[in-house]
Parts: structure tokens; C-alpha cells; sequence
């Protein structure tokens, strides 16, 4: 997964064509940290079709904001740069899987 910052994230997501699944998680946060191996997995399953990188919220605050994340663990799905569906807290990785099958 691409570890994504203040630097590359417009570059990564926002200027990039096709799909592109963000997970915003935070070193503190248990069901991010719970989930991220999942994730990981489906970026494995998914790599020829979906781009999949990662934001430490920590660590890029301000791009967490400006992305309206509010809660913990949020997963955003980009196409063409433009948001097509969030899914924050409560979520399973069966829902994810569901929602990534959906734009495909």
C-alpha cells in the first residue's frame, strides 16, 4: 500500500485516473490498527484494478480535514479524483469488499 502525505496526495488520488482506495488510520486507534492487515489483503486482491494507499491522520492532520474525515477507521474510494463512497466505523471487511465490487 502507498503511504500517502501532504506531498503526494494530490498527485496519488486527486490527479489520478481510475480507482483509488484511501484508508485514513491513526497508530492509536485499535480497529484501524485491527483492520489495516485486511485492507492489505485486498490491496493484494485487487492491485490491477484499484490503486490502495494509506494516511496517518497524525501525521497529516490538516489532509485528513480537508478530506471531511471525522471519525475513525474511514476508508474513502476515489475515482477519476472525485470521492464515490466513504465508509467510516462501524464496517466490516465484507462491506468493504461489497463497495470495492461495486465500482469495479
Amino acid at each position: 500500500m502507498l503511504e500517502l502525505n501532504k506531498e503526494n496526495f494530490n498527485q496519488e488520488v486527486l490527479e489520478c485516473k481510475g480507482l483509488v482506495l484511501v484508508d485514513f488510520w491513526s497508530p492509536k486507534c485499535e480497529p484501524c490498527m485491527e483492520l489495516m492487515p485486511e485492507v492489505e489483503k485486498l490491496a493484494e486482491e485487487f492491485k490491477d484494478k484499484v490503486k490502495f494507499g494509506k494516511v496517518n491522520i497524525v501525521e497529516n492532520r490538516r489532509l485528513a480535514i480537508g478530506q471531511k474525515v471525522l471519525g475513525l477507521p474511514t476508508i474513502i474510494m476515489y475515482k477519476d479524483g472525485e470521492k464515490v463512497w466513504e465508509l467510516t466505523k462501524d464496517f466490516t471487511l465484507e462491506d468493504l469488499k461489497t463497495h470495492i465490487q461495486k465500482v469495479l
